[in-house]
């Protein structure tokens, strides 16, 4: 049985299942996030969310004309990415869904744990960078419409409050589903579902596997807001909600286009992005030359 503190309503299994597929149709249609024909991949890590996207995703689409391709990509993190890589090619396996894995060594000539070396205070901010390219290269290779992520309600709100306490306001408005013409759209079916409805919801669905944490969580900024926001969450439920919904009128206040920076072309890549080089091209130089160890 799940309960909803903010609402007080109480779920069985089969009503938590339902709902949830029934609150992704309604955020699919919404955001008009999918079109009939679509080729979706689905960022598949093979931890809990990206779990319950493939499985949300694989219930609620089969009625359009859309096809699932599942990208999973391996940054090279001793311990911890063999396991969570094993359980999603065993899920797309099952569901029949075709699955690609790309790693960070075939793409950057090095793995994660390679490139931390003496910057590991860095390691979200460097992994993002690159996994981000990665799963873009992934998408792309398997000719995808859009880009699905398992970013939840809690992933969001952190997000907000992280851009806000940085005054980072074009990150803050900036909608990733936006089509530019230059990305990939990505899309976000999970973003009005709570964390804790997503591990409950894999609990009675017979789904939840106890997987190792990326050793490099700790270090991040998102740690410290993430658990602040669970304590607000926990004495005042329904504040990651109105976080959210604060951006939202933020967004409409603005003038579109008012903070966006002019497109460019990485004079090294040819990749869109608003300096002379983009963020990969300007990070790997430095990662393969080990200044992280000489500037740490």
């Amino acid at each position: 049985m799940f309960r909803d503190r903010e609402t007080g309503r109480e779920l069985c299994a089969a009503h938590l299942k339902d709902g949830l597929e029934a609150r992704v149709r309604e955020t699919i249609r919404n955001h008009s996030m999918i079109r009939d024909g679509d080729r979706i991949a689905v960022a598949l890590s093979g931890g809990k969310d990206s779990t319950a996207l493939l499985l949300l995703l694989h219930a609620v689409l089969p009625a359009k004309n859309v096809s699932l391709v599942a990208v999973t990509v391996d940054e090279g993190i001793a311990g911890y990415r063999d396991e969570t890589i094993g359980a999603a090619v065993r899920l797309a396996a099952e569901l029949g869904v075709e699955h690609r894995i790309v790693t960070f060594s075939g793409l950057f000539g090095g793995t994660l744990d390679a490139f931390l070396r003496g910057r590991e205070a860095r390691a979200c901010t460097v992994c993002g960078i690159l996994r981000k390219k990665a799963i873009a290269v992934a998408a792309k290779e398997a000719g995808a419409d859009r880009l699905a992520t398992g970013h939840n309600l809690d992933d969001e709100a952190q997000s907000v409050l992280m851009n806000a306490l940085r005054g980072d306001l074009p990150r803050l408005v900036r909608e990733s589903g936006e089509e530019t013409g230059y990305f990939i759209p990505r899309i976000k079916p999970l973003r009005e579902i709570a964390e804790k409805e997503i591990a409950v919801y894999l609990v009675t669905q017979g789904r939840w596997t106890e997987l190792p944490e990326c050793p490099y969580t700790q270090s991040a900024l998102r740690a410290e807001v993430r658990s602040l926001l669970s304590g607000f969450e926990y004495r005042h439920p329904g504040t990651m909600k109105r976080l959210i919904q604060s951006r939202e009128i933020i967004r409409t206040s603005i003038r579109p286009g008012a903070t966006a920076s002019p497109v460019r072309r990485c004079t090294n890549c040819g990749d869109p992005c608003s300096g002379e080089l983009c963020q990969v091209c300007a990070l790997l130089p430095s990662l393969r030359a080990g200044d992280g160890q000489r500037h740490a």
